[in-house]
């Protein structure tokens, strides 16, 4: 049989070496939860064999027990390989940061490296951020936004990940696990609240820096509206162009929208919730990046979740089992590679780079367009002017209910970007059907009596 030493094996010449393989048990819980340690095998893979006494299963399970805290319950059996007497020890934990001996260590390749009291708190504090999303908010079911909620279910019964359907919020939010002594979980609040939980920071730069903007926004909402304003706000200011196919003008983004979707998941499915920073979308002249607040999982690179199949890490595990159950997260752990093959696919340099404090999916810019300026009308905006009847009669219906209603505000409701109801309303002004009393804010609207 031949064995090689991993990130989740680790291979003893006899138990001899007892103390070394019980910090690597704990190397490898601290990094992949789980591992194995065979006795009786050399590092170079060649079986030598393992003196099996009366006491010795009960030896090494007692050094594991007395050695490592939070203490695990392995499966240490003997075996026999290549007709020689060996011991495996099979080992799993999900009580992460592990000791050993009284200090912490976790698996690189196939060593053992002692974490530093940096990195040691990390983990702590990534432990406790990992379960806050199910924790008790304090909020009641009153500030659930129950349009949000519904469309989360027919999009979920749509996947075939749910089967019932919506009835009241009540009964929804207990199904899925949402309510704790009738009050919200904090996964809840940031997906389906009213009350603008979480907020996106989005700007157009001039050149490759900060120094000029051209356009800057700060939208405010639960998860599922902001994934909708933060991809129409990219496809507004993205370049694109045209491509005939059999008679038909199709418009090409310069990036691939499958790819920007998933880095906006990733994005709120990922972040650290407790910190005061925003998410934060930066439209630059050669890139565009997306940040998040909150570390990548210690020990990990990016590739390792590109190149390897992985488990995926959950900061926020509640959050991204909704993502999951209404399809925008189509498998856990996969995030980054779909957004690599997307890239891929259309010739797009894609850098994700993990940051002093965040994580950063950087996309390139096409070139050629910026160069050339040889780019089409962007799809929001064509998509905007076609149904600008339809959301023109809506823009209306929410002005005759509450006339101080600003432009944000409705932008909002609508699920468009203000740019495009700033166009509508315009339309209706020209039009006249509307009037602006007053500022935007502190004014109010007049619809012209007798249109409609």
């Amino acid at each position: 049989m031949n064995m090689k030493e991993s990130e989740t094996l680790e291979l003893k010449k006899s138990t001899s070496e007892l103390k070394e393989a019980v910090i690597s048990i704990c190397a490898m819980l601290n990094k992949h939860q789980k591992g194995e340690v065979i006795f009786g095998v050399g590092k170079d893979g060649t079986v030598l064999g393992q003196h099996i006494g009366e006491e010795t299963l009960r030896d090494i399970s007692k050094a594991i027990s007395d050695h490592i805290e939070p203490k695990i319950y392995p499966e240490v059996k003997a075996e026999i390989i290549d007709l020689k007497n060996c011991i495996r020890v099979s080992f799993e934990g999900h009580e992460q940061p592990y000791f050993a001996y009284g200090r912490a260590y976790i698996r690189v390749a196939d060593e053992d490296k002692q974490l530093s009291v940096k990195e040691l708190e990390n983990m702590i504090l990534r432990k406790s951020a990992t379960k806050w999303d199910s924790k008790t908010s304090g909020s009641s079911i009153d500030e659930i936004d129950e349009g949000t909620l519904k469309e989360f279910i027919q999009k979920a019964n749509h996947s075939g990940r749910i089967k019932f359907k919506y009835t009241n919020k009540r009964d929804v939010l207990e199904k899925l696990n949402l309510l704790k002594d009738s009050k919200l979980v904090n996964a809840a609040r940031l997906l389906f609240s009213k009350k603008d939980p979480v907020e996106v920071q989005a700007a157009v730069f001039a050149g490759t820096g900060k120094t000029t903007f051209l356009d800057i926004k700060q939208f405010k909402g639960n998860i599922f509206q902001l994934l909708k304003l933060s991809e129409a706000y990219i496809k507004e200011h993205i370049n694109w162009r045209a491509k005939l196919v059999e008679r038909t003008r199709q418009e090409i983004p310069e990036i691939p929208i499958r790819a920007i979707t998933e880095a906006l998941v990733n994005s709120f499915g990922h972040r650290d919730y407790q910190a005061p920073e925003s998410n934060k979308i930066a439209i630059y002249k050669d890139r565009i990046d997306i940040w998040n607040p909150g570390d990548f999982p210690q020990g990990y690179t990016p590739d390792d979740f590109i190149k390897k199949d992985l488990p995926s890490i959950l900061r926020n595990p509640t959050i991204a089992n909704m993502l999951y159950l209404s399809a925008d997260i189509e498998k856990w752990g996969s995030g980054l590679r779909r957004i690599k093959e997307a890239c891929d696919t259309e010739s797009v340099q894609v850098k994700l780079e993990v940051l002093n404090y965040g994580f950063s999916v950087m996309f390139d810019r096409d070139k050629k367009l910026i160069a050339t300026g040889k780019t089409v009308e962007k799809t929001r905006e064509k998509s905007s002017e076609k149904s600008s009847e339809k959301s023109s009669e809506k823009t209306l219906m929410l002005i005759k209910e509450n006339p101080s209603i600003t432009a944000d505000e409705i932008a909002k409701t609508l699920k468009l970007t203000r740019r495009a109801i700033e166009k509508n309303i315009a339309k209706l002004k020209k039009k006249g059907l509307l009037e602006r009393i007053g500022p935007d804010k502190g004014g109010h609207w007049e619809i012209v009596r007798g249109k409609d």
